[in-house]
């Protein structure tokens, strides 16, 4: 079987791996930038060049074959690894360059931005972008680098390096506000408790790490978003158990109260640093990383450079 045959034309690749993507050639066509039938004709030449079929065709719809399944699986990993190698090539002459980047909404506002002009001034070649979090988790995407996720730290593909958020403070409203004064954790236990949607067990977790029994740690109205939570308690709704890191703002200004010394307990969740192996080398990743991880909880603080006094 001669070389030529094993290595197929980049384009039918790309053909072939942006239908599967997009589930159907019409929609590959337009992010190709290229007609319905030139996607199926180049979809069906790669066919003929592998002589297997990859496709079943019925009415009109296309599914994979269990060879195109695993076909697929392959190409798209090849596919992301010449793209982030190509980027690396490019950005790699001066180690500056784009880093394309996600984070969940309330970390990125309450923890990432504020230290983002630290890194700004100590590595001003590179330029941060950052794509909507809704594609954080698709590191097969070309146009994302990076992603801050929530979780465990494991995900399928993907170096992690823990940043903060295992430390949960237990926040309530300021006194005349909600139902009460909480002196004790039994206190707790009878106010409302509100409850984030990514974390159910919350309140069952904060029960077992006190000792307290007798309450569901399951009622209480949900919120989809820790930032959501905060505004929730300082209006008086109930009571809350958020990442320290993004409410240590609101305990120093008094916006709310920390009721209980040790009130919290921690987690096994947190806030993650994460990344494909494929892009581990590209530069200004590099450089990010090597400027995020020492701002990681428990690890040394960086000293930051101190700008030059101004004239006047």
């Amino acid at each position: 079987m001669s070389l030529r045959r094993l290595q197929p034309p980049l384009q039918l690749l790309r053909a072939f791996s942006t239908v599967v993507r997009f589930g159907g050639v019409s929609r590959a066509a337009e992010a190709l930038h290229l007609t319905q039938s030139a996607v199926s004709k180049q979809v069906q030449e790669l066919e003929r060049w592998v002589g297997v079929a990859l496709f079943e065709r019925t009415r009109k719809r296309l599914a994979l074959t269990p060879a195109g399944e695993r076909y697929e699986q392959a190409v798209r990993a090849l596919l992301a690894q010449l793209e982030a190698a190509t980027l690396e090539l490019i950005t790699s002459g001066d180690e500056g360059g784009a880093l394309h980047l996600s984070t969940l909404p309330t970390f990125g506002a309450k923890w990432l931005i504020p230290r983002l002009p630290a890194f700004q001034q100590s590595e001003p070649q590179v330029t941060l972008h950052f794509v909507p979090f809704v594609h954080g988790y698709d590191f097969q995407r070309p146009e994302l680098d990076c992603s801050i996720l929530f979780g465990d730290g494991h995900w399928p593909g993907a170096r992690s390096h823990y940043l903060a958020g295992q430390d949960v403070a237990l926040i309530a409203p300021k006194a005349g506000l909600g139902e009460g004064p909480v002196r004790s954790v039994r206190d707790v236990a009878r106010c409302t408790l509100l409850r984030h949607v990514t974390v159910p067990d919350a309140w069952q977790r904060w029960g077992e790490t006190h000792g307290v029994t007798g309450f569901d740690p399951l009622a209480g109205p949900q919120f989809d978003q820790f930032q959501t939570m905060i505004r929730a308690v300082t209006v008086g709704m109930g009571v809350a158990l958020v990442p320290r890191c993004l409410v240590q703002d609101e305990i120093s200004a008094g916006v709310v109260d920390e009721p209980l010394a040790d009130g919290g307990y921690r987690s096994t969740l947190g806030y993650w640093f994460c990344y494909p192996e494929a892009r581990a080398r590209l530069g200004p990743l590099v450089r990010f990383r090597s400027w995020l991880l020492p701002l990681a909880e428990g690890a040394p603080t960086p000293v930051t450079p101190t700008a030059p006094a101004s004239a006047g």
